[in-house]
């Protein structure tokens, strides 16, 4: 694909995402299917205008999540059908979340870079996103289905990279509804595991795992890992915890996670790297993109392997090594000391 022509092109990306969000919020995958459809049959559907659903569809097939079979008839592409919530991977939910939350908080982030203030902060929040959106249900459980689409799509990836044969316990820190816990038992049958998080997220990860037949090895724990991180695993995994919080917060969360840990523990971070110098590389571009989504959401930041090893060291850690897991990456660490 070539890159943009002109600041004209680059500045209409948001037009894009409406589109997306709009074949979402429609249910156009789960309408369309498998084989093509007429855009009549398709309004029924999902009750809409014929022709303006028409042009809808025309604007997927320019980005290529439809394909026009012939004036009258669209498909879904194989990249489409990753609008359905039932396709693997299904990114459906994270739509719904970037086009109902985070489209409306980027809004903002002028007076973001002004202040060097999130919006929570610049609203009189405070600095915790998640304990002020505690008592918002729609936003909690958007938020939740956002964050296990995505993590669904790496499980594979992180029980690849990483050989579990050693560990007996493993903790996922801040680990939801047990998505990334779950993936790991599934693909480890000797390991038992723990997901420690919010009360709320309790009911969720407790069918989930019911779901998986892992009841028997996976289990909640309701807790901040600001205040204590419960004893019993060997192995720690924390994905995108860190990237939410500063510096000071984040060396809490560490230290609460190394008095937590038995002697030579292993601590393994799940996060998007930082590049030293950034490039127009699309992984770089993700990751830089997501730094400014922390600095206008919770406040947070990405980081380059070295602030990631640093704020290990200052915690009590060895750092043992990084893997690239897609966009993503394996820092680990282990527990030094007594």
């Amino acid at each position: 694909m070539s890159g943009p022509a002109s600041v004209h092109d680059l500045v209409q990306s948001h037009r894009v995402t409406a589109v997306i969000y709009a074949a979402a919020k429609l249910n156009l995958a789960e309408a369309i299917g498998d084989e093509a459809k007429s855009v009549a049959e398709l309004a029924r559907l999902v009750s809409a205008d014929e022709s303006a659903l028409r042009r809808l569809l025309v604007g997927l097939t320019t980005i290529g999540l439809c394909r026009q079979a012939d004036r009258d008839r669209f498909a879904m592409t194989d990249l489409g059908r990753q609008l359905d919530e039932t396709a693997d991977p299904s990114f459906k939910d994270w739509v719904l979340f970037e086009g109902e939350m985070l489209a409306q908080s980027w809004t903002g982030l002028v007076d973001s870079v002004r202040s060097g203030k999130s919006a929570g902060e610049l609203r009189g929040d405070g600095d915790d996103r998640y304990a002020a959106t505690s008592n918002a249900p729609e936003f909690t459980r958007r938020f939740n289905a956002a964050m296990v689409s995505l993590t669904r799509s790496i499980v594979p990836r992180i029980v690849a990279a990483h050989d579990f044969a050693t560990a007996r316990v493993v903790m996922d820190l801040g680990g939801g509804t047990g998505e990334l816990i779950g993936g790991v038992l599934q693909h480890n049958p000797h390991l038992e595991g723990i997901a420690f998080d919010l009360a709320r997220c309790e009911p969720g990860a407790r069918a989930h795992f019911d779901r998986l037949g892992i009841a028997d090895r996976g289990r909640f724990v309701a807790g901040s890992f600001f205040e204590k991180v419960p004893v019993g695993a060997d192995t720690i995994l924390m994905k995108s915890i860190l990237h939410n919080w500063r510096d000071d917060r984040c060396e809490v969360i560490l230290r609460n996670c190394r008095d937590a840990l038995p002697a030579s523990g292993t601590l393994i971070v799940i996060e998007r790297i930082m590049p030293e110098l950034a490039t127009t590389g699309p992984q770089d571009r993700s990751c830089v993109m997501s730094d400014l989504n922390m600095l206008r959401g919770p406040g947070g930041r990405e980081r380059t392997e070295a602030e990631y090893r640093r704020l290990g060291v200052l915690a009590g850690f060895a750092f043992v090594g990084t893997r690239g897991i897609g966009s993503f990456s394996l820092v680990e660490f282990r527990r030094v000391g007594h």
